[in-house]
């Protein structure tokens, strides 16, 4: 005979599926409402920073933080309340990072200026990640670490070269131009030429003589080489994994609930949570 279920337990179920629910409509649209929320509360923050409008709109931007701290709170607790293990979420990376953007308000009653401490919500931001592990998200994602990962060798000889490279140019800068152009030691002379070759040019420092605006010229053009090296090479690796994993190994269907769609290293179905039997 089926149990029957309590009210709590069928409101514990529901909540679940809201906050829990990543792969379901309702799951989707509070996580997009709480990405939301946490937006408004660091815009909130960043503006009481602003001496004017903090002086005009004081009182308002306080409610509006209460409001949020209350949200959060009421959050909080029904994560706890709504899963079977509530002592692994509370003593969780998120779960900690949950708690700790429900104190600050709180706390002001006890420390003048703790409320400026909301502006670490921001990094419940990382909970776009739990969006992101929909497959239609993971699936690129995890092309982009393996793009990144095969690419890395290149990379770093790539860091390498344009290290040298800085050193190199930045010592024949130094010697050319000297400490009347600005270019006071061979560290400074360094930092032009990283600033210079990475297109920045904050112009704080300029070379005056025609051999230093010569050699600045081959920098610049050096600098577009600098965007276009690397990103070429990672772009490459992309290409070559997206060829490499086609559509066939993503089928993996769940031998639970039948959903199909799945990553070829895929462990577990997105759907139900069943382990998956790959073939």
């Amino acid at each position: 005979m089926e149990k029957i279920k309590s009210k709590f337990e069928i409101f514990r179920e529901k909540t679940n599926t809201v906050i829990y629910g990543t792969n379901t409509a309702s799951g989707r649209l509070f996580d997009l409402v709480l990405l939301g929320i946490i937006l408004i509360s660091v815009l909130i923050v960043m503006l009481e920073t602003v001496a004017g409008f903090d002086t005009k709109y004081h009182a308002q931007l306080i409610v509006l933080e209460w409001i949020i701290t209350i949200f959060f709170t009421l959050e909080y607790l029904l994560r706890i309340i709504s899963i079977k293990k509530p002592i692994k979420y509370i003593f969780s990376f998120y779960g900690i990072i949950d708690l700790i953007a429900t104190l600050p308000m709180y706390l002001s009653f006890f420390l003048v200026g703790a409320s400026i401490l909301t502006v670490v919500r921001a990094l419940r931001l990382l909970r776009l990640f739990k969006i992101l592990k929909h497959p239609k998200f993971s699936s690129q994602s995890i092309h982009l670490k393996e793009a990144l990962i095969a690419s890395r060798g290149k990379i770093l000889i790539f860091i390498y070269f344009m290290i040298i490279s800085s050193i190199l140019i930045g010592s024949i800068m130094y010697v050319v131009e000297g400490k009347e152009s600005g270019f006071t030691s061979i560290p400074t002379s360094i930092y032009w030429t990283i600033v210079t070759l990475t297109t920045v040019g904050y112009g704080d420092i300029s070379p005056i003589t025609p051999l230093g605006q010569f050699i600045a010229s081959l920098v610049m053009i050096m600098g577009y080489g600098v965007i276009a090296v690397p990103t070429g090479i990672v772009t490459a690796e992309f290409s070559k994994n997206n060829t490499k994993n086609s559509a066939p190994d993503k089928l993996n269907p769940c031998a639970s609930c039948g959903t199909e769609g799945h990553e070829y290293n895929a462990k577990f179905c997105y759907h139900c949570g069943a382990e998956l039997k790959n073939n």
